[in-house]
């Protein structure tokens, strides 16, 4: 399957689950809990308030070497969003990919995905753990903090 069709398919509209497609099109969902949107959505907000050039964005479908993943949120510069904000699926990854990590996912799976973005062209990758602790990464490996929004809190709180 392509995202296209995955996309303009009437029965996988409004399911409660996110949706994303391995290296071979088969469709991979997760269920997501309540908190998992809580942490999506303050972490959105966050970058809106210390951020105010480019684009934050909620779910952001990326390409990447196995299959469309996608990104809780992300940021992106005007220059790169311009790049793709026409696309089904972004060609290259945000600036700042970021995902919240569900009772669902392992820890195994949030290390391949953070690595699947950095291949993307991804500067950062943040990844949200259930308790809402930040861990910030580069091409380099763990940061103590980004280097994009260095202002960024470590710790997610209500």
């Amino acid at each position: 399957m392509k995202w296209e069709e995955v996309c303009e398919n009437q029965q996988l509209q409004n399911l409660p689950f996110k949706i994303e497609l391995n290296k071979w099109g088969q469709i991979v969902m997760s269920p997501v809990k309540i908190k998992h949107s809580f942490y999506q959505g303050r972490i959105q907000r966050l970058l809106e308030s210390l951020l105010k050039m480019g684009e934050v964005m909620p779910e952001c479908a990326i390409n990447t070497s196995d299959g469309v993943k996608v990104a809780d949120v992300v940021w992106c510069s005007e220059e790169r969003f311009n790049q793709i904000e026409n696309e089904i699926s972004a060609s290259i990854a945000p600036e700042i990919c970021i995902e919240v990590k569900s009772t669902g996912n392992t820890i195994e799976e949030m290390e391949f995905k953070k690595q699947l973005y950095l291949e993307a062209q991804a500067i950062e990758v943040w990844l949200c753990n259930e308790q809402g602790k930040m861990k910030f990464y580069n091409q380099q490996g763990e940061l103590e903090k980004s280097c994009l929004v260095p202002n960024f809190p470590n710790q997610i709180k209500r």
